[in-house]
């Protein structure tokens, strides 16, 4: 499963999604941790109405499952929904590496129904009619 992280400092889940300088992102299974990319946005970042500046965030997570960031707008948490992306909010700048052992302790047990929905992002099942015998 694929987890994102707002960061300014590459470190710490330190941003608000919609400022974030960067996104990180790592691959995590219960067994496993590996980073996968780092995402850099430049410009103005800053809030200021204009929501264009979400497109290439969005785009940037669109096969997560979890987004960890600071902060996020209303608008950006309903656009990241829309995406099957689980926002997570933290109180405070946390460390991603504290984060990801934390999920990975939580994927070993007995996720929460939350969890597990979106442990399978990517692969829902799909109901194909053709495929069902009736016997009748």
């Amino acid at each position: 499963m694929k987890v994102a992280f707002a960061t300014e400092d590459l470190k710490r889940v330190d941003a608000h999604f919609g400022w974030a300088k960067n996104i990180a992102v790592y691959d995590v299974t219960p067994e496993e941790i590996h980073f996968v990319t780092t995402y850099k946005f430049a410009g103005d970042l800053q809030e200021d109405g204009t929501e264009d500046k979400l497109a290439p965030k969005l785009e940037a997570i669109e096969d997560c499952a979890i987004l960890y960031v600071a902060a996020i707008g209303g608008s950006g948490a309903a656009r990241v929904v829309a995406r099957k992306v689980h926002p997570i909010k933290v109180a405070e700048p946390e460390p991603i590496d504290g984060l990801l052992l934390r999920l990975q302790t939580v994927l070993r047990g007995t996720p929460p129904p939350w969890l597990r929905k979106a442990l399978n992002k990517g692969h829902e099942r799909t109901l194909n009619l053709e495929d069902e015998v009736v016997h009748g």
